[in-house]
């Protein structure tokens, strides 16, 4: 079992950054791809970006591309989503999931996720 904590969430104004981070404990941080995902409410999760065990690959959705920045520390065991001039169309929960094998774009591949936490962007 791995668990994931989120923190970071709060209300922000619009062009403002917001830096999210998750902790994970259970099991080898580093054996694990990790993702980050957002929802908005009546929305379905969307996937936001991954970052690949190492650290090395990162990937992100055309929405957040150029403005969102996905990091890990695996001494740490953390992962970490740096967020600039968000958008109140950001405004979501945001959660952070784990997969062990090949990671995708789609929530229900991850194996674990956070309980979320919530980002508020006003206008």
């Amino acid at each position: 079992q791995v668990q994931l904590i989120e923190s970071g969430g709060g209300l922000v104004q619009a062009g403002g950054s917001l830096r999210l981070s998750c902790a994970a404990s259970g099991r080898t941080f580093s054996d694990y791809a990790m993702a980050w995902f957002r929802q908005a409410p009546g929305k379905e999760h969307e996937f936001i970006g991954m970052i690949s065990w190492s650290g090395d690959s990162t990937y992100y959705a055309n929405s957040v591309k150029g403005r969102f920045t996905i990091s890990r520390d695996n001494a740490k065991s953390e992962v970490y989503l740096q967020m600039n001039n968000l958008k109140p169309e950001d405004t979501a929960v945001y959660y952070c999931a784990a997969e062990s094998t090949v990671p995708g774009d789609s929530w229900d591949e991850y194996d674990y996720w956070g309980q979320g936490t919530q980002v508020t962007v006003s206008s």
